[in-house]
């Protein structure tokens, strides 16, 4: 088995993957703020570091993997969406953790090894908040605690940015409290109304970015291999994560290796809340299944943008149809060759290009590449699918057999050579119809499957 490569955000190089403990392989990546249900943006970054995962066990056995992902359960957008919705915050928080869970589980995602919530961990992030205070890297303004930018100086190393650059404004909360515009809440007073936990500050809740740092160090150490997520929240979520940790343990490096998934569209917009332009997750499962969208989130490898899109989804569900109809619960034991593409930075499409051919070797007869395209469909979350929804994608499956494809083809070549091209051409249609792709070359006409 060849190295892991992956691209590391902190350099944007693509580096080979050495773990600080193989023993222990650790992965954090950040879930969902639950005040609105989850959609396809959401869901990529799911199934990509799902995959990741997958890649992890394979390498290095499941005992060895501990893969974080949080639960952001204390937020003002959460505050905000009870108050105009006129719900509980705990059974919002409840409601939508319910129904991110279930989207998982559709969209055939391995637990995380350890789910924490933010609400759970609120005295470790008084803590942390604390010893920053103490180690001048923190300062109280008025019931609120700044982490004080100035106080890191590789401050910018992920985002590749210069503090002397930046502005605040777009995700940089504004407030005449800062000493300076990019420091960033550590901590802030919370109304009576609103959730709130006591302090040395008074009663508050914690900021965003401390929750991910307090509750990756529980599980995972000061220094840890993998950390994942968006590539919106580069900058200021894990820039910030990188300062207030690295501070805090007095480091130099918070997660070795910084993995970030590219963005999902919508007529080349980002797909987002504020936009409008949002597919739910749990909408896009039942018009297609789970098994549908996961595959049309591999479709792009996961650095690039994904456009989403019916012909995406038609297109993939045409694959799934074709190839469960090699499904087998028989698999191969050896890793197949394929492999090797996920290896290279998770390269998707040529994972799925390959698994094309395997499935056209399978079709005719070699029941080795059968068991290996078993089990490289399911190496990346396929074919995992209920005897019942098994049985449907069979149904749909391309009925027409090797044997009548080849006489049609025949048919065709004795068309060409009387000069009945109109003949020929609704041969080639037909089967196209059915599925079937021919390809002239060299004097020789060959299929495969579209």
């Amino acid at each position: 088995m060849n190295n892991l490569y992956l691209t590391n955000s902190l350099n944007n190089k693509k580096e080979v993957f050495n773990p600080i403990n193989p023993e222990k392989v650790s992965m954090y990546a950040c879930g969902p703020t639950v005040y609105d249900n989850p959609h396809v943006g959401n869901a990529r970054a799911l199934v990509v570091f799902d995959l990741l995962f997958r890649i992890l066990i394979e390498i290095y056995g499941k005992q060895k993997v501990i893969y974080v992902r949080n639960i952001t359960d204390i937020d003002d957008k959460i505050i905000e969406a009870s108050k105009n919705k006129k719900i509980d915050i705990s059974d919002l928080t409840k409601t939508i953790t319910k129904k991110f869970h279930n989207d998982c589980k559709s969209l055939f995602c391995l637990s995380p090894t350890k789910e924490p919530r933010a609400t759970d961990h609120v005295i470790g992030m008084i803590k942390m908040t604390e010893k920053l205070i103490s180690k001048k890297a923190a300062y109280e303004s008025k019931g609120h605690v700044y982490f004080s930018v100035a106080s890191f100086k590789n401050y910018g190393m992920l985002s590749n940015k210069n503090p002397d650059d930046l502005n605040a404004g777009a995700r940089i909360e504004v407030s005449k409290l800062k000493k300076d515009p990019l420091d960033f809440v550590l901590w802030k007073p919370s109304d009576k109304s609103d959730p709130g936990w006591d302090s040395p500050w008074g009663r508050g809740r914690p900021g965003w970015h401390l929750e991910c740092s307090v509750m990756s160090e529980k599980y995972l150490g000061k220094n840890f291999d993998i950390h994942g997520g968006g590539l919106d929240l580069i900058f200021p979520h894990h820039e910030n994560e990188i300062a207030q940790s690295c501070v805090y343990n007095e480091t130099g490096k918070f997660a070795n290796y910084w993995v970030h998934n590219g963005f999902v569209t919508m007529n080349k917009e980002k797909m987002s809340k504020s936009l409008g332009n949002i597919t739910t997750i749990e909408e896009a499962t039942k018009k297609y299944s789970g098994q549908v969208v996961r595959l049309s989130l591999l479709s792009a490898q996961y650095k690039q943008p994904l456009d989403w899109n019916n012909n995406l989804l038609i297109e993939q569900s045409k694959t799934l149809n074709k190839w469960y109809s090699m499904y087998s619960s028989e698999v191969s034991e050896k890793i197949p060759d394929c492999f090797n593409d996920l290896l290279d930075d998770m390269n998707t499409p040529l994972y799925i290009s390959k698994l094309h051919e395997l499935f056209n070797q399978a079709h005719k007869g070699d029941s080795e590449k059968k068991k290996e395209f078993n089990k490289a469909c399911r190496l990346i979350g396929l074919f995992c699918e209920t005897n019942e929804k098994r049985t449907e994608y069979k149904k749909n499956k391309v009925k027409i057999s090797e044997d009548i494809i080849l006489n049609k083809i025949k048919d065709r070549d004795s068309a060409k050579k009387k000069g009945d091209y109109k003949l020929a051409d609704k041969i080639r249609d037909d089967l196209s119809k059915e599925g079937i792709e021919l390809k002239d070359e060299k004097g020789k006409t060959t299929w495969n499957y579209k």
